[in-house]
């Protein structure tokens, strides 16, 4: 998208304003789709938490994509988008049993990543299918903070543990039909993602009814100039030499999963803001906009970079800005970062905007939540409106 249709969008929506732009996120999609052509039966689950937008989920179900879900909100949004129960999977961590057992009346996929919880399932429940989370304890990304595949995470059941599953799946009599692993986000070596891909074909050889393997996502995107990303026309090269041959192998026609959230849409978002204000101190001039960590809380609460533009003077000359909120807080996105000059009134442009931005959205400080707005066809569609004061009340009782 371009600086004036941007600008523009903040005119007619006001800010501060969530865009995402619809073909940039179909043709994420086609490329990891083309990136694994030649496996005979690939599924994408696109990661609803990244973005659950319900405008966002119908474009994403009607280019082909099933849905990866983790809690049963989630489901039911995916469901109210028009995506079929047998398209979703449902992958939660430390949920109640009572919401495990609802979401499987549903008809939805279970991905059990617990050993009690697997027991209990499968003694309650053992001609439903289920599917194994795995950890393999492989990081293949960069920050802790965002991997869940190390030895002391919380999520999946330690490929270590596997004597134990192996037995409550014997015990149980329980179906297994899929096994699933998710080394987190940010892949930044393609051997390492293989290397614990072997974890998960080996774990597979101990399941004779198979339907699927499902190799997570964490595909990494650019965030600034420069700024390296996960090959995945490499990676399909690889893994689909390797999927396939275990696939002969194995004897049974298996798909091949994914699970892509931020690969999807963090490109396609923008975030635009008004600058309120432009203030010199003895060091540092601050320009702060009409927005806070309510609304974008990525870099305070990750540390992640996201590029930002002064769309409303693209061309100016640079100066050094440190990018504040109106939060009563410390909601600093960016500490002497190089923009164009800046003056108050300016529309300020964060990139890579649409992963895990408005969807951990909050109304901190009573502040309302920002509109959506879906770029189609060279027009700004609105997808969500702008919260109000009846949003805020909403639900509380006057005493």
């Amino acid at each position: 998208m371009h600086s004036k249709e941007l600008v523009a969008l903040a005119t007619q929506f006001e800010s501060p304003l969530y865009v995402y732009d619809a073909e940039k996120i179909q043709s994420q999609y086609h490329r990891l789709t083309s990136a694994f052509s030649k496996v005979k039966t690939l599924r994408i689950n696109y990661a609803a938490k990244a973005l659950s937008n319900i405008a966002v989920l119908q474009l994403l179900k009607k280019i082909g994509s099933g849905l990866d879900t983790v809690s049963i909100q989630e489901v039911q949004l995916g469901l109210h988008a028009g995506f079929t129960p047998d398209s979703i999977i449902y992958t939660p961590n430390g949920v109640s049993f009572e919401e495990i057992e609802a979401v499987a009346r549903l008809g939805v996929q279970i991905n059990i990543d617990n050993l009690s919880v697997l027991e209990h399932f499968g003694t309650k429940h053992p001609t439903v299918p289920v599917c194994i989370r795995i950890n393999p304890h492989v990081m293949a990304g960069g920050n802790t903070n965002i991997s869940v595949g190390h030895i002391d995470s919380k999520f999946g059941i330690s490929i270590h543990q596997m004597p134990h599953l192996l037995r409550i799946v014997e015990n149980t009599g329980m179906h297994i039909n899929g096994i699933h692993m998710h080394t987190g986000s940010d892949i930044l070596d393609i051997e390492v993602f293989l290397y614990a891909a072997e974890i998960l074909f080996e774990a597979a050889t101990h399941f004779k009814t198979l339907d699927f393997l499902d190799f997570g996502s964490g595909f990494k995107v650019p965030y600034k100039k420069g700024d390296i990303e996960t090959n995945i026309e490499e990676l399909g090269k690889k893994l689909t030499k390797r999927f396939n041959a275990f696939a002969a192998a194995y004897g049974r026609p298996l798909t091949l999963a994914f699970e892509p959230g931020k690969f999807l849409v963090s490109e396609a978002g923008f975030f635009l803001a008004k600058v309120n204000v432009v203030k010199q101190t003895t060091s540092t001039v601050f320009a702060g906009i009409d927005s806070g960590f309510n609304h974008l809380i990525r870099p305070m609460f990750y540390g992640s970079q996201h590029h930002i533009e002064n769309i409303s003077n693209p061309k100016g000359k640079e100066r050094f800005y440190t990018v504040v909120g109106y939060i009563c807080e410390t909601d600093t996105f960016a500490n002497n970062r190089q923009i164009s000059e800046i003056k108050e009134g300016d529309i300020l442009c964060f990139r890579n905007a649409g992963a895990y931005c408005f969807s951990m959205a909050s109304n901190y400080n009573s502040r309302y939540k920002p509109a959506e707005v879906l770029w189609k066809d060279g027009k700004g569609i609105l997808i969500r409106a702008r919260e109000t004061f009846e949003d805020l009340l909403k639900n509380q009782i006057l005493l």
